[in-house]
């Protein structure tokens, strides 16, 4: 039976997968939207259900000041003795740490932070004789070579057992980096990515019988890559590797979907899967010849029934669906539930989606190339600066919004566009009602810009191209969210925005 990739669509990167009997986990980078790290199950490593998240509190993940993309980077999601671990290094405080859990739903831990291990990427291999190995990346401006180290680890303390070494400096790619290592039969397997996270990205694979080497490369590297294709998916890397039977494996990994010539991508990095078959001399290759495709082969595990896509939500329940995200570490101030039941509340603070900081902001990935977006607003500014309304957002420095502001006196719904340092008002309309009906609607180069007074006539307000969102112009490593968003624009609002419910409708 074939399946169709992506697994996960939207900004999942850096995937790690491990399996607890019939049962498949499965985490992605967050950077710096929190919570972080989303945590998925999975009976069949097709369907994905989101089950939680890892990092849950501010005590587990710093984000406050954290430029975009910093943050949370590559995960790995282990299982041992009935505990789950999840490491990883937050790039905004330069630190590795993990949490563990019980359940995987949680609650986590705190961090035991590795004050001891630099690097990012950093990896966990338990092994058979109880010996706990820690892998990760060198780092990139402290002297060491680049390359792959690894260390024995104190799971307690977090201190290093041994000293830290370089086993592998991959095959001359930039960027060594994703590693995760595999103790199979006789021999450790190391499984790693390099040419950098864009279109040189790749999969290789290296193997010792010994955990600190010396490794020889597969003579068949790479292992999986889209490099110099017109295949659909491209920038394919960061794999990891899970057993299902003693004869099947499956890998997850995460790439791009660009669009158009020049090529661009917007939706982010995703995750993708394929199987994995070993050569006659005992080499892991991904997907058909080292390539992912479109549609391939679906596990042979029962599949389950593919999760109903909820296209509203009424704001209703006492918390926040787990597809949302705020920036950073949000404020309590900033957000309520309660305060007007079944509306999520919104108090703009002087912090807008132009600063590095925890605006008032909830957003949800863009999934999908055709969507559309649309909420019931009620907003009632009455000082000049207060804002309220709708965004697509890549970053503080370029997003678009659709919203409705005080502006000299008069209340106006407007559409700016956010392009690096260019700043502009593109459309604006004079607009008295406490009520108003946003939309923004995608296809696979433009978003268009709509209002209406409810169950009004509907108001084409503008267009801003796809591509201006995408990583190739913004630069970074995550993709669009869209979001409800209420700021004072330099101080505190004094008029609350309360949104009534949001709609996400997949277009075909």
């Amino acid at each position: 039976m074939l399946f169709s990739n992506p697994i996960l669509s939207g900004f999942y990167p850096d995937p790690s997968v491990c399996r607890v009997g019939d049962d498949y986990y499965l985490v992605t980078s967050s950077f710096e939207y929190f919570p972080g790290v989303p945590i998925f199950h999975s009976t069949d490593l097709v369907n994905w259900r989101q089950i939680g998240h890892c990092l849950t509190r501010e005590s587990q993940v710093p984000l406050h000041g954290s430029p975009s993309s910093r943050g949370i980077f590559a995960p790995t999601l282990r299982h041992h003795n009935g505990r789950f671990y999840m490491i990883t290094t937050n790039v905004s405080v330069v630190k590795n740490f993990y949490v563990w859990a019980d359940s995987p739903e949680g609650p986590w831990s705190d961090p035991v932070w590795l004050e001891e291990w630099p690097g990012i990427d950093p990896s966990l291999l338990f092994d058979e004789d109880g010996k706990v190995y820690i892998t990760g990346t060198s780092v990139m401006f402290g002297g060491e070579l680049p390359g792959i180290y690894q260390a024995e680890l104190d799971l307690q303390s977090g201190r290093l057992l041994s000293e830290r070494k370089l086993i592998w400096k991959g095959t001359g790619g930039s960027f060594p980096e994703g590693p995760h290592l595999y103790r199979i039969g006789e021999w450790y397997y190391l499984i790693i990515a390099e040419g950098g996270t864009e279109y040189g990205h790749m999969v290789t694979a290296a193997r010792s019988k010994e955990p600190y080497g010396p490794f020889e490369g597969c003579p068949h590297n790479p292992i999986l890559t889209q490099r110099s294709t017109d295949n659909p998916i491209q920038a394919t890397g960061h794999a990891e590797l899970i057993q299902i039977s003693e004869q099947e494996w499956w890998a997850v990994f995460l790439g791009i979907r660009p669009i158009g010539y020049p090529a661009a991508h917007h939706l982010g990095r995703e995750t993708f899967g394929a199987p994995v078959t070993w050569t006659a001399d005992g080499w892991p290759i991904i997907g058909n010849h080292g390539r992912a495709a479109l549609e391939l082969e679906a596990p042979s595990l029962p599949l389950s029934e593919r999760e109903a896509w909820q296209e509203l939500d009424d704001f209703n329940q006492p918390q926040l669906a787990l597809s949302w995200n705020f920036l950073r570490n949000p404020s309590e101030a900033s957000w309520s539930l309660s305060e007007r039941p079944g509306w999520l509340a919104l108090h703009g603070s002087a912090h807008t989606l132009d600063d590095i900081e925890s605006p008032a902001f909830v957003g949800r990935r863009q999934q999908h190339f055709k969507a559309k977006w649309s909420t019931l607003m009620a907003f009632q500014p009455q000082q000049d600066g207060e804002e309220a309304g709708m965004t697509v957002l890549m970053n503080e420095r370029y997003h678009y919004e659709i919203a409705l502001v005080r502006l000299e006196g008069k209340n106006q719904v407007i559409l700016r566009r956010r392009i690096g340092s260019l700043w502009k008002i593109e459309h604006s309309a004079d607009y008295n009602d406490s009520f108003i009906e946003l939309g923004i609607a995608a296809n696979e180069t433009h978003y268009t810009f709509t209002y209406s007074v409810p169950d009004g006539q509907t108001h084409v307000l503008g267009t801003g191209e796809c591509a201006m969102l995408s990583k190739e112009v913004a630069g970074g490593f995550t993709g669009v969210y869209a979001g409800l968003y209420a700021t004072g624009n330099g101080k505190n609002s004094t008029a609350p925005a309360y949104f009534d419910w949001f709609k996400y409708e997949i277009e075909a």
